[in-house]
């Protein structure tokens, strides 16, 4: 499978989020993500780092 895991980045340490992500979009200033089964998260974050071979996206909270 190729879905990813989202975490918070928060004092150096990652905090899961969400997991079994899809698609991501970024539109002033939020993050929504939408998992394969449909399920839909939205943050005021920004994308800090993607690992495509780790399935991670590593995201900093405003």
């Amino acid at each position: 499978m190729c879905e990813s895991t989202a975490y918070i980045v928060k004092d150096g340490k990652e905090q899961t989020f969400f997991e079994d992500i899809e698609s991501l979009e970024v539109s002033d200033g939020e993050i929504k993500l939408v998992s394969i089964f449909g399920e839909e998260k939205t943050i005021r974050a920004r994308p800090k780092r993607f690992s495509l071979v780790d399935h991670k996206i590593l995201l900093e909270p405003h």
